[in-house]
């Protein structure tokens, strides 16, 4: 008797942890200094010169992280890799990192959504060099799929649009790098502007028409 209302307690409370667990979801982006749509040919040909560049950005639409409410808040990155990432034949680590956190956030928050981007950036933001509070913006449209904006105060800004016929530059394009972080659902997309001009990383970068970004969603 006593073993069986041992088991049903162990039950109860498998089951209320399972039923407590967080879970966060959200918007994604990224965005590279590489192709991430392309051909075998022009992969090749950015290797090991371009690609060691990327800008991630995370907008929470409901859930909290380790105990913090974060509905509609937004954490960015900007990374700068030894290598062009993605890579199978380099090692792009130790990358620099700089983290913008929203500034709607308040201290605990900011404490959490810091947490939350280390998490899901993993090995790519293990190093940060700065972090910055500023206004983060991530607008994602649900009519057309690869259509979204990020802004990171000053200092970043992605916008990207859906791929099209005229972006099949070789005839032979694929997803030729999966997304640097765990998503739900992703497409790739092209990055109209791609955008870096802050501190911490050595260097600052502005490109356009790239075939280079992942627009998605997160959920955790």
């Amino acid at each position: 008797m006593r073993h069986l209302a041992a088991v049903t307690g162990a039950l109860v409370l498998a089951c209320s942890l399972t039923v407590f667990a967080e879970q966060i979801r959200g918007d994604y982006i990224e965005s590279r200094s590489a192709d991430v749509y392309t051909g075998q040919c022009f992969a090749n040909g950015e290797v090991n010169l371009v690609g060691n560049e990327a800008i991630l950005g995370w907008r929470i639409q409901n859930g909290s992280w380790n105990g913090v409410p974060l509905d509609g808040l937004a954490v960015a990155a900007a990374v700068r890799a030894k290598a062009t990432l993605g890579d199978p034949y380099a090692d792009p680590y130790p990358a620099q990192a700089v983290l913008v956190v929203d500034d709607q956030a308040n201290d605990r928050q900011r404490t959490a959504l810091e947490d939350f981007a280390h998490h899901m950036g993993g090995e790519l933001l293990k190093n940060v060099e700065r972090v910055i509070t500023a206004p983060v913006q991530l607008e994602v449209s649900q009519e057309h799929h690869g259509v979204a904006l990020l802004r990171a105060g000053q200092f970043a800004m992605v916008e990207t649009r859906s791929l099209g016929d005229h972006d099949h530059l070789c005839g032979n394009e694929v997803t030729f790098y999966p997304p640097l972080t765990r998503v739900a659902h992703s497409v790739p997309a092209v990055a109209v502007t791609d955008q870096y001009q802050g501190p911490g990383l050595g260097v600052s970068w502005d490109l356009h028409g790239k075939r280079s970004a992942f627009v998605g969603t997160f959920a955790r």
